[in-house]
This record gives C-alpha cells, sequence and structure tokens, in this order.
C-alpha cells in the first residue's frame, strides 16, 4: 500500500533523528487527517521499529503475511507454465502456445551442449530451482522463458482493463479498506489526453467509477489488439512493442542456431537485454532505445565468432 509505505519510511526517518517533529505531533495530525487512522498509526510505528531491528520486523511481516498470490514457482517448467496461463488470459491460447514453443526450442538446444548450467549473474526467474525429481532449464532457458514472457505480456489498455475487471483488483480493495468507497482512476487515454505544455507528454485525467464497466467491455476487446481495428495499436509504443516481441523471436531462433558452450554466456547476456526496459511511455521508448543499442552491439560480437559450429551441426557430426 502506497500510502502505507509513506508512513512507514517517515517513521523510520523519525527515529533516526531525520525529521526535525515530535513523534506526538506526528500521530496528532495523522488523527486530524481522520483517513485510515488505523493503519496510518500502525505503519508509522511499524517504521520505527524497523529502524531499531529491521530483521525482526521483517521475519514478523513474513510470519503474518496473507498470501494473495501463488508461492513462487519451484522450477522452470512450473515458472512456464503459469506464464503460459497468463499469456492465455492475456490474448488466447496461440500466443501462450507460440511462448512455450520458443522456450523448448531453447531447452533442446541447451541439452544438446550439456545443459548450460546457470552463468555468473544470470537472473533465474522467480526463484526457479528445480525441485527433487524436475528438470531444471538452462541459464538460456531461464531467460528467454523471463524475458519473452516480458515482452509478450505488455500492459496496453486491454491489459490494464482486464486486470482492473477480474475482480482481483476489487478484492484487494475490499480487504484493506470498510465501507463506502471512491475509486477514482488516473488515466491518460491516448485518443482523449492532450500533451502537458510543459513536459509535452499525455496529461492524465481523472475518471470516476463508471469506468468499471467500461473496463469489462474494453477487456473483452482484446482480440482486436494487433490488428487492423484496433483503435490503440496505431500509437508510436504499441508498434514499438509488437516490433520488440518479433526482433527478439528472431534473435533467439539465431542463438539457438549457432549455440555452444564457447558463446553460451553471450548468448544468456543478449536473451537478458529486455531486463533493460521497464517504464511506459516516454521512459519506456527511451529504454527500449537503449536496449536496442546495446543488443546490436552484444550480436554482433556474436556474429564475429560465428565461425564456432552450432549445436544443430556438432550434434549432426
Amino acid at each position: 500500500d502506497a500510502i502505507a509505505s509513506n508512513l512507514f519510511l517517515l517513521g523510520f526517518a523519525y527515529q533516526r533523528g531525520l525529521v526535525p517533529v515530535s513523534g506526538v505531533a506526528i500521530e496528532r495530525a495523522i488523527e486530524l487527517n481522520a483517513v485510515a487512522v488505523e493503519m496510518n498509526r500502525e505503519a508509522f510505528r511499524w517504521g520505527r521499529r524497523a529502524a531499531r531491528d529491521l530483521p525482526a520486523v521483517e521475519r514478523l511481516a513474513l510470519e503474518g503475511e496473507e498470501r494473495l498470490e501463488p508461492p513462487a514457482p519451484k522450477s522452470t517448467a512450473e515458472f512456464v507454465e503459469r506464464r503460459a496461463a497468463d499469456l492465455t488470459e492475456w490474448q488466447n491460447a496461440a500466443w501462450a502456445a507460440r511462448y512455450r514453443g520458443l522456450v523448448e526450442r531453447v531447452r533442446a538446444a541447451e541439452r544438446v551442449i550439456g545443459g548450460g548450467g546457470h552463468a555468473a549473474g544470470a537472473r533465474r526467474p522467480e526463484a526457479a530451482v528445480a525441485s527433487s525429481g524436475e528438470e531444471a532449464g538452462g541459464a538460456l532457458t531461464d531467460a528467454v522463458a523471463r524475458y519473452a514472457y516480458k515482452l509478450m505480456a505488455y500492459k496496453d489498455e486491454y491489459e490494464v482493463a482486464r486486470l482492473y475487471a477480474d475482480g482481483a483488483f476489487r478484492r484487494r480493495l475490499a480487504a484493506r479498506f470498510e465501507g463506502d468507497l471512491k475509486v477514482t482512476f488516473h488515466l491518460a487515454p491516448p485518443l482523449l489526453s492532450r500533451p502537458d505544455p510543459v513536459t509535452g507528454e499525455p496529461r492524465k485525467r481523472a475518471f470516476g467509477a463508471w469506468m468499471w464497466p467500461m473496463f469489462g467491455l474494453l477487456a473483452k476487446m482484446r482480440g482486436l489488439r494487433g490488428t487492423a481495428f484496433d483503435p490503440f495499436g496505431r500509437t508510436a509504443e504499441r508498434r514499438m512493442e509488437r516490433r520488440l516481441i518479433e526482433e527478439y523471436f528472431e534473435a533467439i531462433e539465431e542463438l539457438i542456431a549457432g549455440l555452444c558452450p564457447e558463446n553460451h554466456a553471450l548468448a544468456v547476456e543478449i536473451a537478458s537485454v529486455p531486463d533493460r526496459i521497464r517504464g511506459f511511455g516516454h521512459v519506456k521508448q527511451r529504454n527500449a532505445a537503449e536496449a536496442e543499442a546495446e543488443k546490436a552491439a552484444l550480436l554482433e560480437r556474436w556474429r564475429a565468432g560465428a565461425a564456432a559450429p552450432s549445436a544443430a551441426a556438432r550434434a549432426a557430426a
């Protein structure tokens, strides 16, 4: 909860002597504000406790945690299946099958070169460590499973609508707050938002609770995504996102064709480049441009060593 996080940090800073106001005055201000008083007061106090003994607070938080999400996957295979299920909801079963197919081709290529191992510093998908009896993916399989999904499940208008409309968000609200709630959505629809005169970026507008049924309707229209009838698909950001997916698939196929033990670590680095692409709008476009430049440099190194025999060629030999 962003508000509780702010009060938690305020309590932490206060306990460290960085806030020139008394604790009594801060708690009195919370009471006078008359909004979620108990939650804010407790967040402030827990921040103070964390400043004194952070490990103890972390331990207590984990013990009392109410899991709204399933536990982290225990294997690469489980990670892939969860992400495939997400992609089915995001678009359809064919979209998920395309993801599974790419990951499986990478896994097969790593098997040919002896598993691939896990390169030093390589990020594995959400603690995807194989449990007993389960086959672990190599580092390249892990990277492709993570970053192909990241590119394929980009947050466009249809996905934002689906996430609001699927019921999970409302359940979180009900678990956090009591009584009648007034919900306001701050959105920047590309067809309605005017640019900010200072930044030039789309200015967000406030929308009321009437957006709930609109989200449900828009989520059902996701079959239009990427088609000629997609009202959002012509923006520069959406065209970029679709292009990044196709270019990633092309790059991974190139890696598969030339994979060998000597270039495996470089392949993992190339496959992990989408980790740099974060944010939305102009922030995402800037990060994507930097990531593409990095990928181009890494692929140039890859192609310079392309004389090495491919995994497929060695298997045929």
